[in-house]
């Protein structure tokens, strides 16, 4: 068995970052809905459609949060479960990576719904970057290949 590639295991610390700090944020949107655990003013959703951050929160800590973590561990360990290969449209690979694709598309989409939403505050380009970041090394060719299946360099 071959070791995966650097760039394996530096897609997986972006999902452990997302993860980890969605999580946590979520988690503390949901405890204080009026924000004030994460020192969030409830003005910040004056154009968003919810009166404060429980809803918010609740998605950030399940898709934003919950999810990357999941596909840490399917990253890592590559286990043969079904539910990775419910949307996997990319039927040559290992599901976790064609999901770790997918959360980096849900992280931005994430963020650029938030900037729609709330008032700018300095973790939006971060959080970005990371979900750019997942995708791009999602997307490089020695990952790729790392978690084609029936690859015998695995």
């Amino acid at each position: 068995m071959k070791y995966a590639p650097v760039e394996v295991y530096l897609l997986c610390l972006f999902h452990l970052c997302i993860g980890i700090s969605a999580f946590a944020g979520g988690g503390s949107l949901m405890l204080e809905p009026d924000g004030s655990l994460l020192g969030l003013k409830i003005e910040l959703l004056k154009h968003s459609p919810f009166a404060n951050y429980f809803i918010p929160g609740l998605i950030l800590f399940f898709l934003v949060g919950i999810f990357p973590l999941i596909i840490l561990f399917g990253l890592l360990f590559k286990p043969p479960w079904k539910i990775f290969d419910v949307f996997n449209i990319y039927k040559d690979r290992h599901g976790a990576w064609a999901y770790s694709l997918y959360c980096g598309i849900i992280t931005l989409a994430w963020i650029i719904f938030q900037q729609v939403m709330v008032t700018y505050f300095w973790i939006q380009p971060l959080i970005a970057l990371a979900g750019l970041f997942i995708i791009i090394f999602s997307l490089l060719p020695s990952v790729m290949k790392f978690y084609q299946l029936g690859n015998p360099d695995k």
